[in-house]
């Protein structure tokens, strides 16, 4: 982190976060940090998760340095499925930004909103790299907390004029038809299989453990963004997908092992080789798609290095406008 001052600690809430970061923030960070992640300038430490043994929840810590944007930093937290009926939203985490040339905390930054606007800033540097330029219909599966923040992200990508969307309870739908019908695009809630034979663009944001979408109803030149699939057993897509798909991602070591590409390359359907980093594309390393036939599918896993990237930001726009609270330790 370039810190701010180098007088105390930060701590930068939640409602300080949604206050200062906007998308165009969050797209740019994130982009960024894919960019200096393929051209080994920043790089992730091994990520720790495990299931706690009570409340049915996964704790766990992702961190990495950033030697361009010079963010050291790590984000603990993880998901608690019952917090929704306190009122609380599931996921749950706080990001720690330390200082590259002292090893200082420099700030703590609330994680929640980050997560989100972090995830779906991933999902839609994708779509802008990869996504056909006539892409007219966006399909969203899951219904979630983050799936609004998908959508928003992914409208200003491309020139949308619908939204199809499926929900394993449809009785949530209506909250991503509020954010359609806000954008002014046309709401329409369909099957699994509808759907991929409607969408130019698909996001895949659930926390299922098997395929919700299949190959065969997948058309040419369709790009999904698989965004849920985080942990070893979690998939959206079934394996014949990916192994048809040209696959980008965030970062390959996370794809092949907890990410949607995991299942896959277990069967032997891809190799490591199959996987191109999105950073590639990025830096113009790497063509991204190749034909408007082409179906290319981006497994974002979540790295910690997102995390940091858009925390930093946060940091430093805070404490610009006066916002964060500074303590000394």
């Amino acid at each position: 982190m370039n810190s701010p001052t180098s007088d105390g600690l930060l701590i930068v809430s939640e409602d300080v976060c949604a206050n200062v970061i906007g998308r165009d923030d969050a797209f740019r960070a994130v982009e960024d940090v894919f960019g200096a992640m393929a051209r080994g300038d920043a790089y992730n430490f091994p990520v720790i998760r495990e299931a706690i043994g009570y409340a049915d929840a996964l704790y766990g810590f992702k961190s990495g340095f950033d030697k361009a944007g010079m963010a050291l930093g790590v984000k603990s937290g993880g998901y608690w499925p019952g917090n929704a009926a306190k009122g609380l939203t599931n996921h749950q985490s706080t990001i720690f930004l330390f200082d590259p040339d002292t090893g200082q905390l420099r700030a703590l930054v609330g994680g929640n909103y980050l997560t989100a606007v972090r995830t779906a800033a991933s999902s839609s540097v994708s779509i802008a790299h990869l996504a056909r330029k006539d892409s007219k219909v966006l399909g969203m599966v899951g219904a979630g907390h983050q799936s609004t923040f998908q959508l928003r992200a992914a409208a200003e990508q491309r020139d949308f004029e619908k939204v199809v969307a499926w929900n394993f309870h449809p009785e949530m739908l209506p909250n991503l038809e509020k954010v359609a019908v806000e954008l002014g695009l046309e709401f329409q809630s369909v099957s699994r299989e509808d759907l991929g034979a409607q969408a130019d663009v698909i996001i895949t944001i659930t926390s299922a453990f098997e395929p919700l979408m299949k190959k065969d109803w997948i058309k040419p030149g369709t790009h999904i963004a698989c965004m849920g699939t985080d942990t070893v057993g979690k998939q959206e897509v079934d394996a014949d997908l990916v192994a048809a798909a040209t696959v980008f991602t965030d970062e390959i070591a996370q794809s092949i092992s907890l990410g949607e590409a995991q299942h896959a390359f277990g069967a032997g359907m891809i190799n490591e080789s199959d996987i191109t980093p999105i950073g590639a594309v990025i830096n113009g390393d790497h063509a991204g798609r190749s034909s408007d036939d082409e179906i290319t599918l981006f497994d974002g896993t979540g790295v910690g290095l997102q995390d940091l990237a858009v925390a930093s930001v946060a940091a430093r726009l805070a404490h610009e406008q006066g916002l964060a609270t500074q303590v000394a330790l």
